[in-house]
Formats: structure tokens, C-alpha cells, sequence
């Protein structure tokens, strides 16, 4: 029933990146609560891309697994560090083609914990933030399948650093809110208060956001955003290919179809992307 992805399995006889690169410093000092546990469901958030940003008890974790279900867009470095006996299986989902279903990989993660196996639900930033880790704890819950979750770096506050945005900074931002662009589960705009959120925060950070950005600005000047507002679309954050192209509400859309940008992505929106300017470090 669950299909493996040769492509997304591969296993380096000789590991590599940044985990070894440092000799693992914690390997003998960490004192955690670490006690795994067969027939247990670990959600583990992956971080927002560079390997180096997942936590030492996700990686800890990562390497005793017996099962690794893992999404899209969990980099094969991080992977790479599981056991090589490891089950490994990709269920991972882009806007217009899910391998698995929702409701699907909550069975598969039950089916894999019942059958008495350490699993690892390897999820891309932090499991609770627009990760639907929720509602797979929900579905361990109601099958009494004991789970833990292990916090990831969400993408919403990794992303925007990497591109020199703080989220806050004294005297300009103190205060952020992070949403969803997606479009909503009937297939619709996502059920957002726009008008709310227009002038009620000072940094708005949109995940997933560049396939509905012409919506999401004009619902932005609709609710009296200034279109004079800075803005920043962020492609493949904290990795190699990591792109940003940054303008206002009035000219973004043009500028990132000029750029060709396309998922995934972080939007920042509001005067923080103004320090770009004086704090871009990473993809100078």
C-alpha cells in the first residue's frame, strides 16, 4: 500500500555535512530526556532547509528510528543520517500533488507504531507551525498511540534571517504575525481576517504564500495597507538555491514573475525588509 521512493531513500556509505564536519559534540554530553521507546510516534520538525538547523534531539532521534516518514522538502543530508537498515518512506505533498493523502499517512503512522517500530515523522520546519502535525497527534491520540514532538526551526522567523529580515527589531517591528497563503481546504482562498491583520501587526510573514500572492496583496491594500509597504519573497530558504527579490504591495507581483520565483517560499511583509539593505549575509 505505501509506496517507497527509491530517489528519496539513497543511503552515502560514508556520511557527510555538517553533523560530522563537528564531531557531534553533544554525542556524549547531552542530557535530554532521551529514552525511545518502540511502538512510539516521534514528530520531528526537520527545520526550514539547511541541515545544519535541525535540533540534537531530532537528529538523535533520526538515528534510531526503525520507520522515517518524511515530506518533500526535508533536505537528503538530514535524511542521510538515519539508519541505513531504516524503512524509509516519502509522503511528501506539493500544491497541485499529494503522494499520500492526509488522513492516509495518519493510518500509515499508526499501522507502523501498532506494529511495535520507533517511527519518525520527519516534517520540514516545526511540526505545529502550518505543518498539520496537529492533526496527526490528533489521530495518535484518538488511536492511543503514544507520540512526543520534538519542536522544529520554523521557516516563518529561519527563512527571513537568512535573508537579513529580522521579524522585530527595536524601534521599527515588535510585534509578528505568520500565516498561511495557501489556498483553504475547499479548494478556496485561505480564511484569513485580512482586515485585522492589515494594521494590526507589524511584520506579517505568509508560508507557502507565492502561489496566491496576488491575492494576498490585493486583499492587503484592500484593508488599507499602504501599497508603499516593503516586501520580501523568499525562494528555497537557508539552502544553495536561496533567492530573494524584494519591493512593495504596489510592484512585488511583477517583479517576482520577472524573477520566474516559484515555491517553495516565505513572504515578509512590512518595514523589517527594509534592513535587508544593511543585513543581507547570507546570499550576498
Amino acid at each position: 500500500m505505501w509506496h517507497h521512493n527509491e530517489e528519496h531513500t539513497k543511503n552515502n556509505s560514508k556520511k557527510v555535512g555538517p553533523f560530522h564536519e563537528q564531531a557531534y559534540v553533544f554525542q556524549n554530553g547531552y542530557k535530554g530526556e532521551m529514552e525511545v521507546r518502540s511502538g512510539k510516534v516521534y514528530l520531528v520538525g526537520a527545520g526550514p532547509g539547511d541541515p545544519g538547523l535541525i535540533t540534537v534531539k531530532g537528529l538523535k532521534l533520526l538515528q534510531q528510528a526503525d520507520v522515517v516518514i518524511y515530506d518533500r522538502l526535508v533536505d537528503e543530508n538530514i535524511l542521510n543520517e538515519s539508519c541505513s537498515e531504516a524503512e524509509k518512506i516519502y509522503v511528501g505533498k506539493a500544491s497541485s500533488h499529494h503522494t499520500l493523502e492526509q488522513e492516509m499517512i495518519n493510518r500509515l503512522l499508526i499501522q507502523k507504531a501498532r506494529e511495535g517500530k520507533v517511527v519518525v515523522r520527519l516534517k520540514g520546519g516545526d511540526p505545529f507551525v502550518l505543518g498539520r502535525g496537529g492533526e496527526e497527534a490528533e489521530a495518535l491520540a484518538e488511536s492511543h498511540i503514544p507520540f512526543e514532538v520534538v519542536p522544529g526551526v520554523s521557516s516563518a522567523v529561519a527563512v527571513p534571517a537568512y535573508a537579513g529580515i529580522p521579524v522585530t527589531h527595536r524601534g521599527v517591528a515588535s510585534s509578528f504575525t505568520v500565516v498561511t497563503g495557501h489556498k483553504g481546504s475547499e479548494g478556496g482562498e485561505p480564511h484569513i481576517a485580512w482586515d485585522k491583520l492589515s494594521t494590526g501587526t507589524d511584520t506579517l510573514v505568509i508560508l507557502m504564500g507565492i502561489g496566491n500572492l496576488a491575492y494576498v496583496v490585493d486583499q492587503l491594500i484592500k484593508n488599507n495597507k499602504p501599497p508603499s509597504t516593503p516586501v520580501a519573497v523568499i525562494t528555497h530558504g537557508t539552502t544553495s538555491r536561496q533567492r530573494c527579490v524584494t519591493g512593495t504591495l504596489q510592484d512585488i507581483i511583477e517583479k517576482v514573475k520577472s524573477e520566474n520565483l516559484q515555491p517553495p517560499s516565505v513572504v515578509v511583509v512590512g518595514d523589517v525588509v527594509q534592513l535587508r539593505k544593511s543585513l543581507q549575509w547570507f546570499d550576498k
